[in-house]
């Protein structure tokens, strides 16, 4: 019997199911488990676990490492099929996606091919729950980079500790220590700077760290006390759970609340591994007595031959079912249950030919195996031309863009005027106002708010020196006007540095004595539509309310006068992509235009025109009829995209409006 054989754990292979089952339930909709994604958590575990007690085994035996085998053995499983699943993407992304979308995301696929895709989405700042990461379709190559980024730093962590010190103490001491202090900076940076925290892997090595010190643990109490056994593998399933259904995107995730399905994940390893030192481990064991791996129904649940049929293609399920859904969504963007259902079994046909053609033949192919540079070359090989190709399909995808093409690039991506000067915009962190003076006129208007009052900066700076006046702008991410507490999706909590913004800056205008004060923000309906139901419940409408009232009555009472801007119409979708995919497709812009019932927030307007008008010196402007019909809200206005995503103007039309806000706002300081 190999190796393989004797070392096979049933429990493992359905842990290993329930993980991927979360994962894709999670990004599918079919479920209610909101916090299926800790799946990844789990594989991070059972990873730490392997591997540790694996590498541990050899210095204990050898008093060294063989790094080639070990290497070539992960080659073997993992980059086949991965690359694979990079190169049939990008093939489907040539029909559905734009052109300046294959460039984006070929150059995600380039960094996956290079197991670092985790780092480029650091630099980029995608969140993982945001609108567009849910079109990027190698987002979930991060998990697979931080794993790969593991597996070179693992081995040197425990020959540090076999040379310091042989034996088991030590290895068990490195390991706690390289835990404690991973976790104690994700922790910290969970409520400091999520992404790093979800994304960087020295700051996930804990969870790895988990697996391995679980793998370190004696077992032989554990093996002579069965209902102690059965006590901390119920747990375990409780806890992982607990995390699939009480989790959410909105969560502040990892940080401490990564703990539970890690600890339950410990808990159900250490609990399979006291039975396998009963001595059932094998895999003939398992496929005559999948239901009686052991005395407990925990372990007979777990070996079960659905999970660990499921188990077997968990990897390539994880490689394909993102794309799919991903893909799926683009060309049907509102997927009915039965839809959801065949992606499911498209992914599932998927994951059982790669698996079968690829994954498993490559990882038990003889001559591969024989030696390991036999598998090292041609991975590194294989890694190189996945580079070079995802790199130079970034390049030709948009190497012959047609005029459309390029209109629509270049006006999604330019930048507002006060955002166009460093600093004008304020972070997320930042609570002290900073300011910036456009235009040297010798009368101040003042603009005020968060990035809905910024995308006005462009015309209003323009038709402001054209009258002789200058824009002072405080402006800050995500911080409306109204004294309102948010809770930041970004943050993972209440938007409190917005709170201490906002006070700052409106004794600061009122300091400033300024001819008028410009007001717009986000409207409270499209905030909504964006969180898709999970953002403020209707309940805080009267919060909001008072306070818009509170800021403009603050303003007002001294002595200044303040014209509100209503919020642009809201969108289902990015719009600069729903366009250029259009095209691309040989289709009218046309089809990306909205519903006014859904797009416009009429309701909510009428209520936010109610308050300014009653608040003596403020006035209600509203432009909507530059972007709405009676029925119908349009997105490609004159010829020009009205909006580089869901609901910010793009700047070229942002100035096409500079003699409406000439007439309707600057009109108002004489007023």
């Amino acid at each position: 019997m190999s190796a393989s054989a004797r070392d096979f754990r049933p429990d493992i292979e359905g842990l290993r199911a329930l993980a991927v089952a979360g994962v894709v339930a999670f990004h599918f909709g079919l479920t209610a488990l909101p916090g299926g994604f800790v799946g990844v958590d789990i594989f991070f575990v059972i990873s730490g676990y392997l591997i540790t007690r694996h590498l541990a085994a050899e210095i204990s035996e050898t008093g060294r490492l063989d790094l080639l085998r070990f290497y070539a053995r992960r080659a073997r499983r993992l980059l086949p099929v991965a690359l694979f699943v990079i190169a049939a993407t990008l093939a489907a992304g040539a029909v559905i996606l734009s052109p300046e979308e294959q460039a984006l995301y070929s150059k995600g696929a380039m960094f996956a091919s290079a197991y670092m895709i985790n780092l480029w989405l650091i630099r980029w700042s995608f969140d993982y729950f945001a609108s567009d990461a849910a079109s990027n379709p190698f987002i979930h190559y991060w998990s697979l980079s931080v794993e790969e980024q593991f597996y070179l730093a693992w081995p040197a962590l425990l020959m540090l500790a076999a040379w310091l010190k042989p034996g088991r103490r030590t290895i068990v001491l490195i390991i706690a220590v390289a835990g404690l202090v991973s976790f104690a900076a994700c922790a910290w940076l969970t409520s400091v700077s999520q992404p790093w925290a979800f994304y960087f892997s020295p700051l996930r090595a804990w969870e790895f760290a988990a697996g391995g010190l679980c793998a370190m643990a004696p077992g032989q109490l554990l093996a002579r006390h069965p209902r102690l056994r059965l006590a901390l593998g119920l747990t375990g399933l409780a806890m992982i759970a607990t995390a699939y259904l009480t989790f959410s995107e909105d969560s502040p995730f990892p940080g401490f609340l990564a703990l539970l399905p890690v600890a339950g994940t410990v808990l159900l390893l250490m609990a399979g591994a006291a039975g396998v030192r009963d001595g059932i481990s094998s895999r003939s064991f398992e496929r005559k007595n999948a239901g009686h791996f052991s005395s407990n129904c925990v372990d007979a649940a777990l070996a079960l031959p659905p999970l660990q049929w499921i188990g077997r293609l968990s990897y390539s399920l994880y490689l394909w079912h993102w794309p799919v859904i991903v893909y799926a969504g683009m060309l049907t963007p509102q997927l009915t249950v039965a839809q959801r259902l065949a992606c499911a079994g498209l992914t599932l046909a998927l994951s059982v030919l790669s698996y079968h053609l690829i994954e498993n033949p490559i990882r038990r192919n003889g001559w591969l195996t024989a030696k390991a540079a036999r598998a090292l070359v041609p991975a590194l090989l294989l890694t190189g031309t996945g580079v070079a190709a995802a790199y130079g399909n970034a390049k030709l995808a948009v190497h012959h863009l047609d005029r459309e093409q390029r209109i629509i690039a270049t006006s999604a991506a330019e930048p507002s005027t006060a955002r166009a000067k460093a600093g004008c915009v304020l972070d997320y962190e930042t609570v002290t106002p900073k300011p910036c003076v456009f235009g040297n006129g010798q009368r101040t208007i003042a603009l005020f708010g968060d990035s809905h009052a910024d995308h006005w900066s462009t015309p209003l700076i323009e038709a402001a020196g054209k009258n002789g006046y200058r824009v002072e702008t405080w402006l800050k991410t995500s911080c409306r006007a109204s004294r309102f507490t948010t809770w930041s999706s970004k943050l993972k909590r209440d938007y409190s540095e917005c709170d201490r913004w906002r006070e700052q800056a409106i004794d600061e205008i009122i300091a400033a004595k300024p001819a008028l004060v410009v007001i717009s923000e986000l409207a409270l309906t499209s905030q909504r539509k964006m969180a898709a139901g999970k953002g403020e419940p209707d309940e805080r409408d009267a919060d909001w309310q008072a306070g818009l009232r509170a800021t403009l009555t603050s303003l007002s009472q001294a002595g200044l006068k303040i014209a509100f801007i209503r919020d642009v119409p809201f969108n289902d979708e990015n719009i600069d992509t729903c366009v250029s995919r259009a095209l691309w497709r040989d289709r009218a812009p046309s089809l990306c235009d909205q519903t006014r019932a859904y797009a416009a927030n009429d309701r909510m307007a009428a209520v936010e025109r109610a308050i300014v008008d009653s608040v003596p010196g403020a006035s209600y402007v509203d432009l909507t009829d530059r972007f709405c019909g009676t029925t119908t809200c349009h997105v490609f206005i004159g010829g020009m995209l009205a909006f580089r995503d869901q609901h910010h103007m793009a700047t070229p039309f942002a100035q096409s409006l500079e003699p409406e806000m000439e007439e309707r706002v600057i009109s108002k300081v004489g007023r």
